[in-house]
This record gives structure tokens, C-alpha cells and sequence, in this order.
């Protein structure tokens, strides 16, 4: 996973401050491409948690600076209703998470893509079936909500439900899990109708942590659409 995920998120991020992304053309476009570029919507925008399922007590704090970069499946329809050719979005993120008692922990994020007028945040909340422990795995149920704003022409939003399980080994955790992602995508211009995307997800990613320094990695695959992301920041 390593030698996909590094250098694609590095030649998106170098690569990112020329995008042009507004999504300002949506009546171009006919109900299948719209249909289209909402599964891809649904594949980048929906929630990453992009940390183990361990439960972090009340002490517990994760932030991080994290990007992740989204294959677009269907990048004539995106063409279309942004004007820019490209086969992979970059998704930067502030991301926050916190533990609390009874082994739930909470979370969020806060982006706006680079050259776009696409922002988005999303939240979290999950608990730990299986708090995890140095000889025990952690099993977690998590559900989450991300919201669409700056795009006068769509609204979007997504629900989703994953179960993950992680299991520590020193400084390294490896994680996995799997889900389902609800999107409502609702266009504001004529001619054009909302859909209502399902897509099943599965996501598998590796936690190193020392001190309170944190790196984490993910690849996900949400519908037809793969994700990879990396986090880094602080852990404890």
C-alpha cells in the first residue's frame, strides 16, 4: 500500500495549487453524468477516520493534518461540471478527535479543497465494543456525517456506519474495517433531479505512533472509488 499511497498523495499535493474544481456547472451536465459524479462525490467526500478503532479514554486526543486523494472514476462527468480534466481529487483535512468516557470516542474534520469552492466538514462518533488492550484487539462501531458547503448548485451530504478492528504491536497498530456510505445529492438547477447513493466500504490502513508524534495511512474503497489518505500529527 505503501508504494501507491506516497507518491500519488505527493504528486497530489505539489499538484493541487493549479486545480481548478468549482463546481459551477451542474445544468451541463444530463442526469446520468450527474448520477455519476455524485458516486464520485460520495467516494472523496464521505468520512475517513483514518485512525484504529481503540477506544482513547478521556485523556485521549488525536489532531492531525491529513490529505487524502480520490481516483475519479468518472472524470468526464467532473470535466464537465468543473471545466478541469483530472483523474484523482486531493482532499486536505484538519482532523480532530477525542476520546471520552465509557470507551466512546468523538471527532471531526474541516476542509476546502485548494482552486475549488468545495468546503466540507464531517463528524464522528464511535464506540468501542472491545476497548483493545496490549494482548486483546479493539473492535469499534462508528457512524459519522459529512455536510457540503461554498457550492451554490448541489446540495450534498453523507451518512455512513462502519465496524473496524485494530490491534497494537508496539509502536504500530495496523486497522481495518467495513461499512456502508448513504449520500443525498441534491442539485440546485433546472432540469436535473436528486439522487440517493449507497455504497458499501471497506478500509484498511497502519497507525504508527511515537511519543505523541502520529503517522497514520489508509486505503479505502468506498463504491467504485478508492481513497488513500495520510495523517500526521499528534497522538496521546
Amino acid at each position: 500500500m505503501k508504494r501507491v499511497l506516497l507518491p500519488t498523495l505527493c504528486s497530489l499535493l505539489f499538484s493541487s495549487a493549479v486545480l481548478a474544481n468549482d463546481l459551477n456547472n451542474l445544468a451541463a451536465l444530463a442526469q446520468g453524468g450527474f448520477r455519476d459524479l455524485s458516486k464520485d462525490l460520495t467516494g472523496a467526500l464521505s468520512y475517513k477516520a483514518v485512525q484504529p478503532a481503540e477506544a482513547m479514554g478521556l485523556t485521549g486526543f488525536d489532531i492531525g493534518i491529513e490529505l487524502g486523494v480520490t481516483e475519479m472514476k468518472n472524470s468526464a462527468a467532473w470535466l464537465t461540471a468543473t471545466g478541469s480534466d483530472q483523474n484523482w481529487l486531493p482532499v486536505p483535512k484538519l482532523h480532530i478527535s477525542k476520546g471520552l468516557p465509557f470507551d466512546i470516542n468523538v471527532g471531526g474534520f474541516y476542509t476546502q479543497i485548494p482552486d475549488s469552492n468545495i468546503k466540507l466538514w464531517g463528524a464522528e462518533a464511535s464506540y468501542a465494543i472491545l476497548a483493545g488492550s496490549t494482548i486483546s484487539p479493539a473492535l469499534a462501531v462508528r457512524g459519522a456525517y459529512t455536510k457540503l458547503s461554498g457550492v451554490d448548485q448541489l446540495d450534498f451530504s453523507t451518512k455512513s456506519i462502519d465496524v473496524s478492528v485494530s490491534k497494537g504491536f508496539a509502536m504500530l497498530t495496523p486497522f481495518l474495517g467495513v461499512g456502508h456510505v448513504w449520500a443525498d445529492s441534491n442539485p440546485n438547477v433546472v432540469g436535473l433531479v436528486t439522487e440517493k447513493i449507497k455504497a458499501s466500504k471497506v478500509f484498511a490502513g497502519l497507525n504508527f505512533n511515537i511519543a505523541m508524534g502520529n503517522i497514520a495511512i489508509e486505503a479505502d474503497k468506498t463504491g467504485d472509488n478508492m481513497t488513500y489518505s495520510a495523517k500526521l500529527g499528534l497522538r496521546f
